[in-house]
C-alpha cells in the first residue's frame, strides 16, 4: 500500500478523492457504501492489485471528497463517477459497488452506455418505495450525528464489540471512514430512489450480482432481475449479511475474481 496514489479530481464542480494501486493493467473502480470510505477497500484491492489498477473514490460527502451543500442523489454520485472515468481517462473499466456504491454503479451504467466493461453489484441498495421510506425514518442519522462526537478509539471500541471476529486494520478503516462521513451524506436515503428494475433493464454489459443470505437483496428478487436482464449474473453468499465483503472476504474476492477472468478472456457469454 506504500506505493498507492492519493490524489483529487474535480467533477461537477467538486473535487473528490481517490486512492489507487496504478500500473499499465485494466482499471477496475471500487465504490463503497454510506458511512464507509474508498479505504474500505483496502482488503480486496491488495488481492486484486497484481492484475488490475484499482482506484477507490470517496464518494461526495464521504472521506477526503467535497461536502457540497446539496447533490447526493444517486444520479449525482452517478455523474461523479462519469467524471472520475473522463478526468483519468480510463479505458473501459469494471465498476463494482456495494450497497448505495451498488447503486451507484447501477446508475452510471445505464445512464452510460458502452462507457463500462463490466459491472458489478454487491448487495446494492435495491430497495422498495416502503423499505426506503423505513430507513429515511429510521434513527440511522440521528446515531451517526451522536457517533461524530466520539473519539476514534471509542468508535473502534464499538465496533469491535460488535464484530470480534473483524482484524484491527479493518476496524480502523471502517472507524475513520464513519468520523469522515458528513451528515449531508444521509441526503441520499431521501426517497424516491432510481427504480431499481428499469435501471438494471438499461444495463448493457456483463453485469454479477453478489449477495449474501442476510442482506438486501433476496433470491427472488435476484431471479426476477436475472429475467429482465438475460446478461445478469448472480450468486449468493452464504453466512454472510448486508457487508458480505467483510464478513465472507475469501468468498467475495474469489466470486469477483471469476467473473473478472471471464470478461477479461472473452469467455462471459454475454461479452
Amino acid at each position: 500500500m506504500t506505493n498507492w496514489i492519493n490524489a483529487h479530481y474535480e467533477a461537477n464542480g467538486i473535487h473528490i478523492h481517490y486512492t489507487r494501486t496504478g500500473g499499465n493493467k485494466p482499471p477496475l473502480i471500487l465504490l463503497h457504501g454510506l458511512m464507509t470510505n474508498g479505504r474500505c477497500w483496502t482488503d480486496l484491492a491488495r488481492t486484486l492489485e497484481k492484475d488490475y489498477d484499482v482506484i477507490m473514490p470517496d464518494a461526495r460527502g464521504h472521506g477526503l471528497s467535497s461536502v457540497p451543500n446539496y447533490g447526493y442523489t444517486y444520479y449525482d454520485h452517478a455523474k461523479d463517477i462519469a467524471g472520475l472515468i473522463a478526468a483519468l481517462k480510463l479505458p473501459s473499466p469494471v465498476l463494482l459497488g456495494h450497497s448505495m456504491g451498488g447503486m451507484t454503479a447501477a446508475v452510471t451504467a445505464s445512464l452510460n452506455p458502452g462507457l463500462l466493461r463490466a459491472l458489478i453489484l454487491a448487495d446494492p441498495t435495491f430497495l422498495s418505495p416502503e423499505v426506503q421510506r423505513e430507513v429515511r425514518d429510521s434513527e440511522v442519522a440521528d446515531q451517526h450525528r451522536k457517533i461524530l462526537k466520539w473519539s476514534l478509539e471509542e468508535v473502534m471500541a464499538d465496533a469491535r464489540a460488535r464484530h470480534p471476529h473483524r482484524s484491527q486494520e479493518t476496524l480502523e478503516l471502517f472507524a475513520r471512514a464513519r468520523l469522515q462521513t458528513s451528515m449531508a451524506a444521509f441526503d441520499v436515503l431521501t426517497p424516491p430512489n432510481p427504480d431499481f428494475r428499469q435501471v438494471v433493464k438499461q444495463i448493457d454489459v456483463p453485469c454479477l450480482l453478489l449477495f449474501g443470505d442476510k442482506g438486501v437483496v433476496t433470491a427472488p428478487v435476484a431471479a426476477e432481475l436475472r429475467s429482465l436482464y438475460p446478461g445478469l449474473q448472480t450468486a449468493q453468499i452464504p453466512d454472510a449479511g448486508h457487508s458480505l465483503h467483510i464478513d465472507q472476504p475469501a468468498r467475495f474476492a474469489a466470486e469477483v475474481q471469476t467473473f473478472l477472468a471471464s470478461v477479461k478472456h472473452g469467455v462471459n457469454k454475454y461479452v
